[in-house]
């Protein structure tokens, strides 16, 4: 699970890498890294529910009254 935990946040590093934002004068740099820092954290989270809820399917045992 740590392994794709890993893998998703290299590709998120890839895919979010490029973004950049113009017509903003000094503060370019700062918005971008806002967007992408957003960006980041919602897909993380998104991640790690998809991947618990993985976990819970295959480690799931019924229980028997």
């Amino acid at each position: 699970m740590w392994i794709l935990i890993l893998v998703g946040g290299g590709i998120v590093v890839t895919l979010l890498g490029p973004i950049t934002m113009s017509g903003f004068g000094d503060l370019n740099w700062f918005i971008a890294s806002v967007i992408k820092a957003i960006i980041a954290i919602s897909l993380v989270v998104i991640w790690i529910l998809i991947l618990s809820k993985l976990k819970n399917l295959i480690f799931k045992k019924e229980i028997k009254p």
